[in-house]
């Protein structure tokens, strides 16, 4: 019996070959490489076939992620450098590919320089789950659902509001932040959280309000509870970005009050809105409580 890893591949190069057969039944299949090495849709790689993600799907997933010059784009399978190769020539992004598949990395790596981009992009000839990723502040997969979810711990332990767009394939119960379609193809977008469960103190710089704050978490989604002068309530609206947080309250007066501002690890640091006025918050963490 096969795989379902084997299953799904075979469906990811149904689905190309079926798209292509769409646009024309007497159009030729379209030939990829150059003339030291031609790969075709559907070949075997390690754990996964080889199906290029279209262009039009690629300008589209990096305008999600919103990738500038000032980021650092990992593509995690390059098989031929399509995507890095998009992302520095077209949003001036560093680019680096790591392709399991010595000839497709070398093509990927051939057609950077054909490209005028190959002082932006960097092509690795190794194994995703070996390889260090951690200065990414993007990140594109093209992998099977179990690859993806193998992944999530190292992509979970990327710097907070790190950007990860996956063509096809959701990552189980870490929801997408955004859905991407484009000519009957999907994709989907995370940001990466920052880990904030635990307990927090939460102190309004002129000494004159002090909250205590206990927050749960469930990757972006997150939850909690204020006491102020022993009454405890329901954070309304709690919102988490990458390391960018709001909620709101209502004090004993009976006003709303908002909190916004962002975590950097055990220190948080913001500003409270009250009657129109702003004054600035910080916060502490007092413990750090076991989060997804």
């Amino acid at each position: 019996m096969r795989s379902t890893a084997m299953r799904l591949a075979c469906l990811l190069v149904w689905g190309a070959f079926s798209t292509a057969g769409a646009q024309s039944v007497n159009q030729p299949a379209p030939e990829y490489g150059d003339q030291f090495y031609r790969p075709h849709v559907g070949q075997s790689g390690k754990n996964v076939v080889w199906v290029p993600t279209p262009d039009n799907l690629v300008t589209r997933m990096l305008q999600a992620a919103k990738a500038t010059d000032k980021d650092v784009v990992y593509d995690l399978g390059a098989g031929d450098g399509k995507i890095p190769i998009a992302a520095a020539r077209d949003f001036k992004a560093r680019a680096v590919g790591i392709e399991y598949n010595p000839e497709l990395a070398a093509l990927a790596t051939r057609n950077a320089q054909r490209a005028g981009v190959a002082d932006r992009v960097k092509i690795i000839a190794g194994d995703i789950f070996e390889n260090d990723f951690s200065e990414a502040t993007v990140v594109t997969l093209y992998l099977l659902p179990e690859l993806n979810v193998r992944l999530r711990p190292q992509l979970l332990k990327l710097k907070p509001g790190t950007r990860v767009v996956s063509h096809q394939f959701h990552m189980r119960d870490w929801e997408p932040d955004e859905s991407i379609s484009e000519n009957s193809r999907d994709a989907f977008l995370w940001i990466v959280p920052a880990p904030v469960a635990g307990r927090w103190t939460f102190k309004e710089e002129r000494g004159e309000w002090t909250g205590a704050v206990t927050l749960t978490q469930a990757f972006q989604r997150v939850g909690g509870t204020l006491t102020v002068a022993s009454k405890t309530q329901s954070l309304l609206g709690p919102a988490l970005a990458g390391a960018d947080f709001s909620f709101s309250f209502v004090d004993p007066e009976g006003q709303s009050r908002a909190i916004r501002g962002k975590f950097d690890g055990d220190k948080f640091d913001g500003w409270m809105r009250f009657t129109n006025y702003d004054t600035r918050v910080s916060g502490q963490r007092a413990t750090l409580a076991a989060a997804d």
